[in-house]
């Protein structure tokens, strides 16, 4: 049996890791400032993470949530502790993608209604109501399309409202910062006016962080800059540090019952394990003040270089953006200076999202390969 021939690859086999840095099966090492998609929130194999982790494989892995599993209680606490919402509750899975497909059911059920409103550029994920809801016609098949979405501009209040006043839309899904379309991201102004038209007209405010959460913006979620307080916040990515999963996190307005929502691996206790861990490093370790502190020390090395037009995002979610397509600069990068970076719909920018554990050190690397590269590209 082939492997079904999806993704583009790099020749190159990562064997082992450790904190910001990949070794592949030539002992090459690469500075990570990708993680994976923003994936290793704090840092490949974290000492205590896989203690963590081997104890609970020791003891027991998985069984289904029809039992009681205290590793989940402690999980939702230390979320709700972290990151400030206490009063909320959550609702764990496996996936980002998950995560916002039932952050658009609880939506539905909620109101009745089934439209959806989304945003230029914006990425949800690849199941059925999540990619319907992804501004990419290249990846939403047939079966997607009869979801009803509406795509909206960025920071456009007026056109949101126009469309909750028509009286069908169950949710309006945003991005903390968009990731895969660009880092591009909503004003504090139009955050706030969004919470508030969401109201006036019933339709459930979704904040997507599953990229920009658990500190990756420089608080815990990236809308806490805004000063709102959204109806669902959905989460994944840097939940888990490589391991599978993912949460939906609900306001009080919303009423559980048996059998509402459901999940096989979600919760599961090594799933747990893993989440508990994470969030006990991110907190004993200051990892968000290490987030702002070297976020601006980025922001000013990168003053250096000439060629770049912007740089977009906050704290460790940032996009460097250039004037021409970044596909060259990009594979020089890895290929010779050994620095994982990512692309974005955009394609002059590169995306920058290292483990949040990353330091000044390694920004200066960046910078000085950068430099190089662009330097060798013009020759």
């Amino acid at each position: 049996m082939n492997l079904f021939d999806v993704y583009p690859l790099y020749n190159i086999t990562p064997v082992k890791a450790l904190d910001c840095t990949i070794t592949d099966n030539n002992e090459v090492e690469y500075l990570d400032l990708y993680s994976g998609h923003g994936v290793i929130s704090i840092g490949h194999t974290q000492p205590d993470y896989v203690a963590k982790l081997k104890d609970q494989l020791d003891n027991i892995s998985f069984y289904s949530n029809a039992i009681q599993n205290p590793l989940q209680i402690e999980l939702a606490e230390k979320l709700g502790k972290l990151s400030g919402l206490t009063d909320y509750s959550l609702f764990l899975c496996s996936s980002g993608a998950e995560a916002n497909e039932n952050a658009l059911k609880l939506a539905s059920f909620h109101n009745g209604k089934s439209r959806i409103v989304a945003f230029d550029n914006s990425f949800h994920g690849r199941t059925s109501a999540a990619v319907a809801a992804t501004d990419n016609k290249k990846i939403v098949a047939p079966l997607n399309a009869q979801q009803e979405v509406t795509f909206l501009p960025l920071n456009n209040i007026d056109l949101v409202e126009a469309e909750l006043q028509k009286g069908d839309v169950c949710c309006v899904i945003i991005e903390g910062i968009q990731g895969v379309g660009g880092l591009d991201e909503g004003t504090t102004e139009f955050f706030q006016a969004l919470e508030k038209v969401c109201k006036t007209y019933e339709a459930v405010l979704i904040l997507d962080e599953v990229q920009s959460g658990y500190g990756r913006s420089g608080k815990f979620f990236a809308f806490q800059h805004h000063g709102i307080n959204p109806d669902v916040i959905t989460t994944a990515k840097g939940m888990g540090n490589g391991f599978p999963i993912g949460g939906v996190i609900i306001s009080p307005k919303f009423k559980a019952s048996h059998g509402l929502l459901g999940t096989t691996f979600g919760g599961s206790h090594l799933a747990c394990a893993a989440g508990i861990a994470v969030l006990d490093v991110i907190e004993n370790q200051k990892l968000i003040d290490n987030v702002n502190t070297v976020s601006a020390y980025f922001f000013e090395a990168i003053k250096q270089i000439p060629e770049i037009r912007k740089v977009k995002g906050k704290g460790l979610m940032l996009g460097v953006e250039f004037e021409f397509d970044v596909a060259a600069l990009r594979k020089k990068m890895i290929v010779e200076k050994h620095i994982f970076t990512g692309s974005a719909n955009n394609k002059n920018l590169l995306r920058i999202l290292p483990p949040l554990t990353i330091n000044k050190e390694g920004i200066d690397t960046f910078i000085f390969a950068l430099k190089e590269s662009l330097i060798e590209l013009k020759q």
